[in-house]
């Protein structure tokens, strides 16, 4: 079971995962960091110097100033700022991403400009399977006659 357990863990895609997800964990902290210290700042400027993480509801009917009131309290809370800012969060993510899976998708589809098409130079018997030259006219493994590559007509 070890084994087993050791080839199923060093297979290629197990590690690719795992690096995967390590890079994903600090990809999500540098755009946690972004929202909340670069964007946040920025949109409370425009609503009011509205720090949304600080926005929430005491749900036991009392009224606190600050989050942290309320927290000392013990009080249940609905923290609709924190929400906002993990949709905010999400969005910029789920934006990110995108943009970069489509340079991706750019790049993969770039072609060299100069190029030449590939030209055939062999064919395979129809008969035998063997790879012949474009311009045989018969088959030297199996003897058959071939169809001449330049018409559709079978040479005699």
């Amino acid at each position: 079971m070890l084994k087993e357990f050791k080839e199923f863990a060093l297979k290629g895609n197990m590690i690719d995962l795992a690096v995967g997800m390590i890079i994903g964990t600090a990809f999500n902290k540098i755009v946690t960091s972004l929202v909340n210290d670069m964007i946040m700042p920025l949109l409370s400027l425009f609503t009011g110097k509205i720090d949304f993480t600080s926005l929430f509801i005491a749900l036991d009917g009392n009224h606190y100033d600050k989050l942290a009131d309320a927290e000392a309290a013990n009080a249940a809370i609905f923290k609709y700022g924190s929400f906002i800012s993990g949709i905010i969060d999400f969005l910029i993510m789920a934006f990110v991403v995108f943009i970069l899976v489509k340079q991706l998708n750019k790049i993969r589809n770039l072609k060299p400009k100069n190029v030449q098409p590939v030209v055939a130079t062999t064919k395979t018997c129809p008969y035998c399977y063997s790879e012949l030259n474009i311009h045989a006219t018969r088959c030297p493994h199996c003897t058959s006659v071939l169809e001449d590559s330049s018409s559709s007509n079978t040479i005699e």
